[in-house]
């Protein structure tokens, strides 16, 4: 991995479990040491330094409080230990808990806090000695789904008002697409991508990060492109091209195989026939109130769409699909790479 972090900037480290996102951030925080190359905090080298030496913080996914002590004891013990004077200690600790709405909770002990509370006074004792890195591991993970909207709002809000370059470490996409300002995308031990959250949904640089990008997820469909015929095959169904995207096809791809990706909110659906339509056949539909998921079976694949929630569609009824060409993703069947 090779991966620069901006000053103040709000970095987050997103993939699946195993991929390697949470030993880079210990690599960082010095828990973990690297097998080669060089950590730089600043343009200081920290790779052989202590933990204590590196002048960051870390939330942990278990938040870690000290159980024994109060909540103010443990937002200041950081200070504490530092020998800070208690005068200046409450000072600080009145200014933290004044931001995350906590000084109520100050004389209470861990137990007696809900997890929301919990998380809080573990960002609070980070977050006192205000250092240069704030690294953060699945600190949200262990919240039930509205309380995680809630903090992430107040997390996002936190950052913006103290500026502490930081790192975030999820497996959520819906975290990293709301809360960074640009997202790193991890698979297998490497880097995949690094770019703004905008751009990694719209210009995926993989087929793997298409697919991971997303909720529901970017329809994948296998082919070939047929050169001479200027069409890619499906398999279950023939979709024309232009000009310009068969000379693109042609000096791009590595070999007729490929992926095309479309996301449901470009696939259109209609009941009644279209001449250069797709014809398919509803195979669940999924009420989510605002809006609704049409699963439709072509051939042997499934195509994903988003609907308006009153279009009426029953299992097993033939429909047909059309998809806005501006928005269709082809990656290369070989290396997966996105070529349009």
């Amino acid at each position: 991995m090779n991966l620069t972090i901006k000053d103040g900037e709000f970095l987050v480290l997103l993939g699946p479990s195993g991929c390697g996102k949470s030993t880079a951030l210990r690599m960082l925080a010095g828990l973990e040491d690297p097998s080669s190359g060089e950590i730089y905090i600043g343009h200081q080298p920290v790779t052989d330094m202590d933990p204590k030496e590196r002048d960051i913080s870390m939330v942990f996914q278990s938040y870690a409080l000290y159980p024994h002590m109060s909540v103010y004891e443990n937002i200041t013990y950081p200070l504490k230990i530092r020998k800070t004077p208690k005068a200046e200690r409450k000072k600080k600790a009145d200014e933290i808990a004044d931001i995350l709405e906590i000084g109520d909770l100050l004389n209470r002990k861990p137990r007696a806090l809900s997890g929301g509370q919990r998380q809080r006074v573990a960002l609070g004792r980070s977050l006192i000695r205000q250092p240069n890195v704030f690294l953060m591991d699945e600190p949200l993970s262990n919240l039930d789904a509205k309380l995680r909207v809630h903090m992430r709002g107040e997390i996002k809000r936190l950052h913006s008002e103290l500026g502490i370059t930081s790192l975030y470490v999820t497996h959520d996409q819906t975290e990293a697409m709301t809360m960074a300002d640009r997202i790193a995308i991890m698979e297998g031990g490497h880097l995949q991508q690094l770019a703004q959250p905008n751009e990694i949904y719209h210009k995926p640089a993989n087929k793997y990060i298409g697919g991971f990008i997303g909720s529901p997820a970017m329809n994948m469909v296998s082919g070939y492109w047929k050169t001479k015929e200027g069409k890619i095959d499906l398999d279950a169904f023939v979709w024309d091209i232009d000009r310009e995207w068969q000379e693109i096809l042609e000096k791009q791809l590595s070999g007729e195989n490929m992926y095309l990706g479309i996301r449901p909110e470009d696939v259109e659906v209609s009941a009644s026939p279209i001449s250069e339509g797709i014809e398919a056949e509803v195979y669940v539909v999924e009420p989510l109130g605002k809006e609704m998921i049409a699963i439709m079976k072509v051939g042997d694949h499934t195509i994903t769409a988003i609907v308006e929630p009153d279009m009426p569609l029953d299992m097993n009824q033939k429909v047909w699909l059309t998809f806005n060409s501006n928005k269709v993703h082809v990656f290369d069947g070989s290396t997966e790479k996105k070529v349009v």
